[in-house]
């Protein structure tokens, strides 16, 4: 079966953290699609270890003939981000979709985690992605529906030790999905979370080594796996915590191969038993914010 990936023609979609990395990815894919992309991040300078700005990916979008806009935002501060959406659905005639990608990593046990570092991950995923939802929701209805995406993973306990603040936060933007979604389906709006299978390329597994390339899948396998969830029935995908693979799966795409950094490699799993094995145990000690600066 040939997937062929959804018209986004006349759509605006906001995607936060979308500087670099994965979220840079996501919204330069969704604009292919047709799809007009508010840019929402912090960087505005570019950096070795945090390379990319907010205004370097609405000029990539601009050259693939669409509309884009660069919001710096600071996803910590609600007010900033009620700010953008509004700005995004007075300046760009509404919004459709809403990608909240913008993250933070911070992998140690309870013990060696500062309450500033708690509250980072905390303000950085779930807060935010709250925040966003809960700004972007009134537009949509009004318009009659749209998608909420959170990339966060299946609430799985067993990845809990030595990462326990990063699980709580990334967990709690999981159930603000499912709760959402079904707080607004009879709106239509739809609600799901995506988390990827294995490693991706990013800021974050370059900057802290999270295995080698050929452990690695690239970013397009998770902004392939958003258009195959936006692109389908709400009934459908609503309330659901997908897996990249699977979100794949079911629009019929199996072979995964072209999505490896390195031909031939061996991704690394970092969801279901699997991932107890892998790099995903290890404790980074330092906090990353890849897709937020």
């Amino acid at each position: 079966m040939t997937w062929t990936p959804p018209d986004l023609s006349g759509k605006v979609a906001v995607v936060t953290g979308a500087s670099r990395g994965i979220g840079k990815c996501v919204a330069l894919r969704l604009a292919e699609c047709g799809a007009d992309i508010v840019v929402a991040a912090r960087s505005v300078k570019s950096h070795d270890r945090l390379p990319g700005t907010i205004h370097d990916t609405v000029r990539e979008i601009e050259a693939l003939g669409r509309r884009a806009l660069a919001i710096r935002t600071n996803v910590r501060d609600a007010d900033a981000v009620e700010a953008m959406i509004d700005r995004a659905a007075a300046q760009m005639g509404g919004i459709d979709i809403l990608i909240n990608n913008a993250g933070a990593l911070w992998w140690e046990t309870v013990e060696r985690t500062p309450i500033k570092r708690f509250d980072l991950v905390m303000d950085v995923n779930a807060r935010a992605a709250f925040a966003a939802a809960h700004a972007a929701l009134p537009h949509m209805v009004r318009a009659g529906g749209g998608h909420i995406l959170v990339y966060s993973p299946p609430v799985d306990l067993g990845l809990l030790p030595g990462k326990v603040a990063y699980c709580i936060s990334k967990f709690g933007m999981t159930m603000l999905a499912m709760g959402l979604a079904a707080e607004a389906r009879a709106q239509n709006v739809a609600c799901a979370a995506l988390w990827p299978a294995t490693v991706i390329e990013s800021q974050a597994s370059i900057n802290h080594g999270l295995g080698t390339p050929a452990q690695w899948r690239k970013p397009t396998i998770l902004a392939d796996a958003t258009l195959a969830i936006i692109g389908r029935p709400i009934d459908e995908v609503t309330g659901r915590a997908f897996i990249d693979e699977e979100a794949l799966a079911e629009v019929g795409v199996t072979d995964l191969d072209a999505y490896a950094c390195v031909p031939g490699g061996s991704p690394m799993r970092i969801i279901g038993d699997a991932a107890r094995s892998s790099i995903w145990t290890h404790r980074t000690g330092s906090e990353q914010r890849s897709t937020t600066d």
